[in-house]
């Protein structure tokens, strides 16, 4: 089997183009075509839809790419291990939550395309579980999760603590919430504005208002913490956020942050990983300094002041 032919196949699978594969790949497009309908004469199936635009695999063609995609990966660590000294090349396949995907991925993604260029990222954002089940998988190279204290992490993998990222409860101020402690059995007078189903922030707060017994009633799911608090902000319910993105929140003055001793609501930011081939293990280890050094940084510049206190 060639390599090439893998390779010019994945590349219309990701591309969803003959066109932009060939300009991908730097070939023509008959010279692309000829390596995709080599790997369908070797295999005896056809790969590739060609009815459909963009262009999708058929479902075998959808199998043959996850496999081809573990072939070139496997590929590139054989050869990282013949050349132990090389530039790290190839595929590394990140996955984070999105709260770190819309606060604290810019610095690591520079910092990793500037000291490996030849180096493909692909970054995927999901919920916690299912980045873990990611990396049990094989699916994922490192993700970064968010759990509450005392969650444990699967067994076998190697996960480094990152940070501790507090959460606040928020209300609109139209509300009228005392400014004083105020009990799970208050807020359950009142519907939540939440993430889907596999936040961390989410299912602690589930957690929370199941073991005190109390009605827990999203009237909202919403994806991004700025839809999230506009929807408190006009009243549709409560929510939970992160303090340095309600900080930077044109909607602070309208939410107030309420104290409720009875949640604790933090959560641990940890990075995990499964053994990692030669190459990627300088990768991995400039994107956890990178992620500790931004983290840190956010959590020391918190502006709060007294409009969201």
């Amino acid at each position: 089997m060639n390599t090439r032919d893998l390779q010019a196949f994945v590349a219309v699978v990701e591309s969803g183009s003959m066109v932009r594969a060939a300009e991908r790949l730097f070939l023509t497009q008959p010279g692309l075509t000829r390596r995709v309908q080599n790997l369908e004469t070797m295999l005896g199936i056809e790969l590739l839809d060609r009815q459909s635009k963009p262009l999708k695999p058929t479902a075998a063609g959808s199998d043959v790419y996850g496999l081809a995609r573990a072939v070139l990966r496997a590929v590139d660590d054989l050869l990282a291990v013949a050349s132990p000294d090389s530039e790290p090349a190839g595929e590394f396949r990140i996955g984070v939550p999105p709260f770190l995907s819309e606060m604290a991925l810019e610095q690591p993604i520079d910092r990793l395309r500037a000291a490996f260029p030849k180096l493909t990222l692909r970054v995927t954002a999901g919920w916690s579980p299912g980045l873990l089940e990611g990396i049990e998988k094989a699916k994922a190279d490192a993700v970064v999760v968010l759990l509450p204290e005392g969650v444990p992490l699967p067994a076998g993998l190697t996960s480094t603590l990152l940070a501790y990222k507090p959460t606040v409860v928020v209300a609109p101020r139209s509300f009228s919430l005392p400014d004083k402690p105020v009990s799970l059995a208050d807020l359950a007078a009142y519907a939540w504005v939440l993430n889907q189903d596999g936040c961390g922030m989410r299912s602690a707060l589930s957690r929370a208002m199941s073991a005190a017994g109390l009605p827990f009633n999203v009237a909202v799911e919403a994806f991004g913490s700025e839809l999230q608090l506009s929807l408190v902000a006009r009243a549709l319910g409560v929510g939970l956020a992160a303090p340095e993105v309600l900080a930077r929140s044109p909607h602070r003055n309208a939410l107030q942050i309420v104290d409720v001793p009875e949640f604790n609501s933090g959560l641990n930011v940890w990075l995990v990983h499964a053994v990692l081939p030669g190459r990627l293990v300088r990768p991995v280890a400039v994107m956890r300094d990178a992620l500790i050094e931004t983290l840190e940084k956010d959590a020391a510049c918190l502006p709060l002041g007294d409009s969201v206190a």
